[in-house]
């Protein structure tokens, strides 16, 4: 930064410039040089006289001239150059030096992306004039998606031309969307534009590391927040539970009456699933064999009222028995029933 608190720019990208253009001008000059001798040797020459007077006989003016013709002659190096180069090559060199010296000075300030734009805009202001300007726009199969998100995700502009859009492109950048999982583009010159897309759908809510986001049903993140007609899908949470989702959450759906209950699944070291009730019961599944134990949750719930009972965690990890961990309150509870029996029964033995 300078002393006044700007940002100093680089001199370098200039400093090329100008030795560029310097280069350009002496070759620029050399090639007048070689044309106006060429211009003076195409002049027709005096005829000679009979006598050849010396130096000493010629007056003044006559010596001058002379010696200004002498001079005009053209280096060797130049006459074997307009000898074997085409004609007019010293300009084209010139105009590709000058054209390399630019571009550089482009590419050098970093400027290179503002051309490409302006270049684009020029020749598509040239083809709207034509008559290929987009007047109609048609887009299928959009729910989540507005158009102005489609159209804005496909690269597509109020300056687009027709005849300048490119097609592929347009669909690479909007397959290049999360919502987006297929997209087709048709061209109806000259200047209907028409995009069918498929859409993902809203599949569940992931959690990972305290961040809440929306997945579909193959794990792609659609968004990275939550708005508030999302907040009914199920929740998953843990790494590489977007992936194994939409199969667990499909078998779960087998067992309603445990589905109904569930407000989120953890999935617990890429390996298995826990289930989290809506009354903040904690329940352990199996690593293997979950759907038997998705079963005999739903047949405990029928017989016994499982789920409404006064437990804080159920265990079912072991494949031969189910513990269940009661909670602090139902455990003193417990403890002051078999207090009562325990009295009772000594005093019966009294």
């Amino acid at each position: 930064m300078d002393g006044a608190g700007r940002l100093a720019r680089s001199l370098r990208p200039q400093a090329d410039l100008k030795a560029a253009a310097l280069g350009a001008v002496i070759l620029l000059r050399e090639y007048l040089t070689a044309r106006l001798v060429r211009a003076n040797s195409a002049l027709p020459r005096p005829h000679p006289i009979k006598s050849h007077p010396t130096k000493s006989d010629l007056p003044r003016s006559r010596l001058l001239e002379a010696d200004a013709i002498g001079q005009r002659q053209p280096p060797r190096l130049v006459e074997l150059i307009e000898r074997y180069l085409p004609r007019r090559a010293g300009t084209v060199a010139t105009a590709l030096l000058l054209f390399g010296s630019v571009w550089l000075g482009v590419v050098k300030g970093g400027h290179s992306d503002d051309v490409s734009t302006a270049f684009s805009d020029a020749r598509n202001a040239l083809a709207n004039s034509a008559g290929f300007r987009i007047t109609a726009v048609a887009i299928n199969g959009r729910k989540q998606l507005t158009q102005d998100e489609v159209l804005a995700t496909g690269g597509v502009t109020g300056r687009s031309s027709l005849l300048f859009l490119d097609a592929a492109a347009v669909r690479d950048r909007l397959k290049a969307n999360p919502w987006i999982a297929d997209a087709t583009v048709h061209k109806f010159y000259p200047g209907q534009l028409q995009i069918d897309i498929v859409e993902r759908k809203a599949f569940a809510l992931w959690q990972q590391a305290g961040r809440l986001s929306v997945i579909a049903d193959d794990g792609a993140m659609l968004e990275p927040y939550v708005s508030r007609r999302f907040l009914t899908l199920p929740l998953v949470v843990g790494k590489g539970a977007e992936s194994r989702a939409r199969d667990f959450l499909s078998l779960l759906a087998r067992y309603p009456q445990v589905r109904a209950v569930t407000k989120a699944a953890v999935f617990v070291g890429e390996r298995r699933w826990n289930l989290r009730t809506k009354d903040g019961l904690d329940i352990r599944l199996p690593e293997n064999e979950v759907g038997n134990a998705l079963a005999s949750l739903s047949q405990l719930d029928q017989e016994d009222h499982l789920f409404s009972r006064d437990i804080v965690a159920i265990d079912m990890r072991l494949p031969d028995r189910l513990t269940v961990q009661l909670s602090d309150d139902a455990a003193r509870a417990r403890e002051d029933l078999f207090k009562d029996k325990k009295t009772k029964k000594k005093a019966g033995d009294v």
